[in-house]
């Protein structure tokens, strides 16, 4: 059987070009799995289903090899598991007239010693490639963070007459229903915003009663 892995490392990158290349080879859709996840990370799901769907003498591609995966440790693994323990083959397209295992096994003993150093050599390739991945991506926070770009869920904006609706709830003149809709905001927010609050408060009564043993 023949069967296709595609793989992008988030929700918002393309998996299109991939898809349409098995398709051109003429794996079937239903044969097609796809992972979105990073490379780092072997347990998959759609990867993991894969491996179990798996039979000798069946064959999958892959587009390139950091499909599979971007460490060196995890991609010479999973490569052997594949192809020697399940008896699968892997052709990656990118480097389909170099990297074909079953090119490989063809030539015995010593197509596995080749195999081995091709597969090193292009593994340390992805591995690197990943760590300048990350480093650019620190390196594009931090000057992001000097221009004072902030990351992260955006800060609760407190409506100006929170104190006075928050003082009468408090004070069981008018209930938590009537607060938030005269504060126009929803159930989450509004206990969110009391929590903070109740938070500030606490603080300050430990600075307060601290300062006032100190005192005595």
């Amino acid at each position: 059987m023949i069967l296709g892995y595609a793989r992008v490392s988030s929700k918002d990158q393309n998996e299109d070009r991939q898809i349409e290349k098995f398709k051109n080879i003429g794996i079937e859709e239903r044969y097609i799995f796809l992972d979105k996840a990073i490379g780092a990370n072997f347990d998959r799901p759609k990867y993991q289903l894969m491996k179990e769907f798996i039979r000798s003498g069946d064959l999958i591609y892959m587009d390139s090899l950091d499909r599979l995966g971007r460490t060196y440790d995890g991609i010479i693994r999973e490569w052997k598991y594949i192809t020697r323990e399940l008896d699968a083959d892997i052709i990656i397209l990118e480097n389909e007239s170099l990297f074909d295992s079953r090119k490989f096994k063809e030539m015995g003993d010593l197509g596995k010693l080749m195999e081995d150093q091709f597969l090193s050599l292009l593994a340390y390739v992805a591995e690197v490639e990943r760590k300048k991945i990350k480093q650019r991506q620190r390196e594009g926070i931090d000057i992001a963070k000097l221009k004072g770009k902030r990351f992260g869920r955006p800060q609760i904006e407190v409506p100006g007459n929170f104190n006075e609706v928050y003082q009468e709830w408090r004070a069981g003149k008018i209930k938590a229903v009537e607060a938030m809709k005269i504060l126009n905001l929803k159930k989450s927010t509004f206990y969110k915003l009391i929590n903070q609050r109740n938070k500030t408060e606490g603080n300050k009564n430990m600075l307060w009663n601290s300062t006032s043993t100190r005192l005595e």
